[in-house]
C-alpha cells in the first residue's frame, strides 16, 4: 500500500501550476499546497496502516488494495466500502471534498462497466480496466474537471466565440488524440498524480469535437492549472485558522496547449452518447455521490458538535430557543445520516452485479444539500453571535505581555480558560466567515451541479413518482358521482 511519503514525493515532477503569475515549483513545498498535501499523506497512511481495517484482497489485481476504490459486490461489501470512506472523512472531518476516494469510486463503476467504453476501432473498454487496475496496485489520487468553462451558459461550446474554449480535439494523429481548450473545476488537482478530464454537461450534436474522456498526469507536457487564490499563506497560524491551515483544497481551471492524449489513455473519442452513458449507465453517478454524501455527512457531524459546545460554553444550552436551534440543528444532520443509509438499505446490484446504492434516498439528500448547508451554518452564526467578532487578532495577544493579561481576563466564560473559548470560537469563524468558510458554502451549495439540475434532474427523476401515481390513480377510480352517498345526502 502507498504511504504518505511515496506521495509526497512524486509531487516534485515538474508539472505546471500557475499562482500570482508564475509557475510554482515543488508543489509539496509551497506554502499553498504543502499543508493540504500533507493531509492527502496521512490519508494514504491510514489506508497503508492494516489495523484501520481499509485494506481487502482486490480480485481485478489479485492483491490488496484500498477498500476506498473497490467495486461492492454484495451488500456486505457497499457497507464496508462505506466504512472506509467514512475513516477517511473522519480523518478530515469532512473538510476535504475531492479526497482521492472521489474520482476513484467513479472509475470502479466505469470498470464494472467496460462495455459502455467499447469503441470499434480502439480498445478503450480494456483502457478504462486498466487504468481501475491501476489506481488500485498504486493507490492514485486522481482528480477531475467535468464542467465547461463559464463563457457562456446560454449555448454551448459550438457557440462560443474562439475556438476550443472549452477542451476538444484538434487533430488525430497515430499517437493519439490533439485536445485544446480548458475545463473547470479541478478541486486537488494541482496535488493530485492525474486528472481525469470529460464533460458532465449534456452537449448537443455540433459539439461532438468535446465529446471525450481521458486521463493524463499531472506533469503531462502542455497541461497547465491556474489556481484560484490560495487561503492558506495569508493565515497567522494554525490556532486562529484550524480548517484553512489543514484542508484548504486547491481548484483550479485546466488548460491545455495542444496536448497529446495518447490513445492507451483515452476512455471516449468524440462520442456524445458515450459521454452520457459513462456515468449514468454504469452507475458511476449514483456510486461516487454516495462518497460523497458520506463525506457531507461526516462535515454536518461536525458543525453540529461545535455548535452544541458552543452553547456549553456560553451557557445558553438551558434556554428553549437554544435547544430549538439545536433540535432543528440535529434534525437536519439526521436526516442526511438517515438518507445515507436508506440508500445503502435500497441498493440493488446491477446487470454487472455492482450494488448501486438506492437513487430515491440519494439524490433525495442531494436535491436539498443546497439547503441543508446553508441552514445549518445560519443556525451556528444564530449561536455563536458576536462572540466570533470579539477575539483577539491573533495568538500574538495571547502571547505578549502587552495584550495578553486582558485577553485572559476579558474574553473567558465561567470554568473555560480564555485559551479554550478562543480556540472554539476561531475555530466557528473558520466554519462561518472566513474566505475558507465562503468557498466551503459556495463549493457545497454547487457540489453536484446547479440546484435547480440537481433537484429537476436527479432528485425529481429517481424519486418514483410513476409508481405513486399509479397508486394514486387507482385510488381515484375506486369512485364517480355515481357512487355511494352519506344518510344525510
Amino acid at each position: 500500500m502507498r504511504t504518505g511519503e511515496e506521495y509526497i514525493k512524486t509531487l516534485n515532477d515538474g508539472r505546471t501550476v500557475l499562482i500570482d503569475g508564475e509557475a510554482v515549483g515543488n508543489v509539496a513545498e509551497h506554502p499553498a499546497f504543502r499543508n493540504v498535501a500533507g493531509t492527502i499523506a496521512e490519508l494514504f497512511d491510514i489506508a497503508a496502516d492494516p489495523s484501520n481495517g481499509m485494506q481487502y484482497h482486490s480480485k481485478e489485481i489479485d492483491g490488496p488494495a484500498n477498500l476506498v476504490f473497490s467495486i461492492p459486490r454484495s451488500r456486505e461489501e457497499l457497507r464496508n466500502r462505506r466504512a472506509a470512506v467514512e475513516r477517511w472523512s473522519k480523518h478530515t472531518h469532512g473538510w476535504v471534498g475531492r479526497s482521492p476516494d472521489h474520482v476513484g469510486t467513479f472509475f470502479a463503476a466505469f470498470a464494472a462497466h467496460p462495455e459502455v467504453f467499447e469503441n470499434a476501432e480502439h480498445d478503450f473498454a480494456g483502457n478504462i480496466t486498466r487504468y481501475y487496475q491501476r489506481i488500485l496496485r498504486e493507490s492514485l489520487y486522481v482528480s477531475y474537471a467535468i464542467i465547461p468553462p463559464q463563457v457562456s451558459r446560454a449555448t454551448t461550446a459550438s457557440g462560443w466565440e474562439g475556438d476550443f474554449l472549452q477542451v476538444g480535439v484538434v487533430r488525430e494523429t497515430e499517437e493519439g488524440l490533439i485536445v485544446r481548450g480548458s475545463q473547470m473545476l479541478a478541486t486537488g488537482a494541482a496535488i493530485a498524480d492525474e486528472v481525469f478530464v470529460t464533460c458532465i454537461k449534456p452537449l448537443g450534436p455540433d459539439d461532438v469535437d468535446f465529446a471525450i474522456s481521458f486521463a493524463l498526469p499531472a506533469a503531462t507536457k502542455g497541461l497547465k492549472f491556474l489556481c484560484r487564490r490560495p487561503y492558506g499563506p495569508e493565515t497567522s497560524s494554525e490556532f486562529d485558522y484550524p480548517l484553512t491551515t489543514r484542508y484548504d483544497e486547491p481548484d483550479a481551471l485546466v488548460i491545455f496547449d495542444d496536448v497529446l492524449v495518447p490513445w492507451d489513455r483515452v476512455f471516449i473519442d468524440r462520442d456524445i452518447d458515450a459521454l452520457r452513458r459513462q456515468f449514468f449507465d454504469t452507475g458511476a453517478h449514483a456510486l461516487g455521490n454516495w462518497q460523497a454524501q458520506t463525506r457531507f455527512t461526516t462535515k454536518l457531524q461536525f458543525i453540529a458538535a461545535v455548535a452544541r459546545k458552543v452553547t456549553q460554553v456560553n451557557g445558553t444550552d438551558k434556554i428553549p430557543g437554544v435547544q430549538e436551534k439545536l433540535g432543528e440543528l440535529a434534525a437536519i444532520v439526521s436526516s442526511v445520516e438517515s438518507a445515507l443509509l436508506a440508500a445503502e438499505y435500497t441498493a440493488e446490484p446491477d446487470s454487472s452485479g455492482m450494488f448501486v446504492p438506492g437513487k430515491r434516498s440519494l439524490y433525495g439528500a442531494m436535491g436539498l444539500q443546497s439547503e441543508t448547508y446553508p441552514r445549518a451554518m445560519q443556525i451556528l452564526r444564530d449561536l455563536v453571535g458576536g462572540g466570533v467578532l470579539q477575539l483577539p487578532s491573533g495568538v500574538a495577544d495571547m502571547k505578549s505581555p502587552t495584550t495578553a493579561p486582558d485577553v485572559e481576563r476579558y474574553i473567558a466564560s465561567p470554568g473555560v480558560p480564555s485559551e479554550e473559548r478562543i480556540k472554539l470560537f476561531r475555530l466557528a469563524w473558520d466554519i462561518i466567515g472566513s474566505e475558507f468558510a465562503g468557498r466551503h458554502q459556495q463549493y457545497e451549495l454547487f457540489y453536484a451541479g446547479a440546484p435547480f439540475v440537481v433537484k429537476g434532474v436527479y432528485t425529481y427523476r429517481n424519486y418514483g413518482y410513476e409508481a405513486q401515481v399509479a397508486e394514486l390513480d387507482e385510488f381515484l377510480a375506486g369512485y364517480t358521482v355515481d357512487g355511494r352517498v352519506s344518510e344525510e345526502g
